[in-house]
């Protein structure tokens, strides 16, 4: 077979792949991985993919902000809690391996997908009634973006919570250039950077969520909720501190990073990444030893995207986060990294990912510019 026909029988294949893979997204019983259920005084949101960790795709994303706003508007309900169906998680994230393949193909999906969860995200920042999530369980990505901008964010013992996206060429995105840089310190910017994984009351302890109950409590609390016969906000938190109050797992436990903050602060106070990385050497503790083999891992790119981000992100409204971050999603489409990260994480899993730029000298701040211009009318409007 010639060269040629060898490409165009693999760009077939991937248009295909594509094509299956966008009729799943949109197809008429889609709904069903999302239930949108009015229970008692709350409209109730479950995120039904347990098998996929409750992945968010672009089909769940179109059922949840009309109902979302309708309920906004509607005197009935009084609040909105939102869940994860299954024991593992409450959402892993977004559903990257279809945004792959559109973006390597030059699909809109590419686009739709990141500013239709981006709107989202800020319909969830700025809801006006009690938002409740119910983090029990993965939380990650795209499942952040559900939570951490509500009024309520109640974490487990089962909460694993991380920003992972240096290592998939991407950068903490859905609004983690807002919320990050508002942690304690430089802890925002060690989480975004390293994508270290925070587990249980810690989410809580970080400043990730606003409340902690014991998972085998939450149904009670779902109910207690659902019940308020006028759930103001108020009313909301007196309910979740009192499950708080009376949840024991991991009371004692000091938080996991307490031993490590001042470090933290001291390390990762810099003006570059590069400041950062040599900070990390110049220190020689095991501590700066383990996180510079971790920043070694890391797309180059994707770390001095998210460092510009967070710092740019520490004075922006959440709404300007995410016009910005819209930005730079395009910019990681139209990139290399991000196609490289997803292959060698998520699709051949051999964790070796050959960065482009390798190094991150190589990467300007010209390219940093292009990468944070403005998009003319292909902008995020919120």
């Amino acid at each position: 077979m010639s060269r040629m026909s060898l490409h165009f029988s693999q760009r077939l294949k991937s248009v295909c792949r594509l094509r299956i893979i966008q009729q799943h997204m949109m197809s008429s019983h889609a709904g069903s991985d999302v239930l949108l259920e009015r229970v008692g005084n709350a409209g109730v949101i479950t995120l039904n993919r347990p098998k996929a960790l409750n992945a968010l795709n672009l089909s769940m994303i179109r059922h949840i902000y009309p109902q979302l706003r309708n309920w906004e508007k509607d005197p009935e309900p009084h609040l909105v809690i939102i869940k994860g169906a299954g024991a593992k998680a409450f959402c892993a994230g977004g559903d990257i391996r279809a945004v792959t393949e559109a973006g390597k193909l030059g699909e809109s999906l590419a686009q739709d997908f990141f500013r239709e969860e981006y709107i989202l995200n800020n319909a969830i920042g700025t809801y006006q009634k009690p938002y409740v999530a119910l983090i029990d369980g993965i939380t990650m990505g795209g499942g952040v973006g559900l939570s951490v901008h509500g009024q309520f964010c109640v974490a487990t013992e089962k909460t694993l919570f991380a920003m992972p996206e240096t290592a998939i060429g991407l950068f903490p995105d859905v609004g983690g250039g807002y919320f990050l840089p508002r942690l304690r310190g430089k802890l925002g910017l060690f989480l975004a950077l390293t994508g270290f994984r925070l587990k249980g009351r810690d989410v809580q302890r970080a400043g990730v969520a606003s409340h902690f109950v014991d998972s085998e409590k939450i149904t009670a609390l779902e109910k207690n909720l659902v019940d308020l016969k006028s759930p103001s906000a108020q009313a909301v938190a007196e309910v979740l501190e009192s499950y708080q109050s009376e949840s024991s797992v991991d009371k004692d436990k000091p938080f996991i990073l307490e031993p490590h903050m001042e470090n933290i602060n001291r390390l990762f106070e810099a003006s570059s990444v590069e400041q950062i990385c040599e900070n990390l050497k110049q220190d020689g503790s095991s501590f700066a030893q383990k996180q510079l083999e971790t920043l070694s891992k890391m797309s180059p790119t994707s770390m001095k995207l998210t460092f510009r981000q967070l710092r740019e992100g520490a004075s922006m409204s959440l709404q300007d986060v995410l016009v910005m971050e819209y930005r730079l999603t395009q910019a990681c489409m139209s990139g290399q990294d991000f196609y490289e990260g997803v292959r060698a994480v998520l699709i051949d899993k051999d964790h070796s990912p050959k960065w482009n730029p390798p190094t991150l000298e190589g990467v300007t701040e010209s390219y940093l510019d292009d990468c944070f211009k403005p998009l003319g009318d292909r902008d995020l409007s919120l």
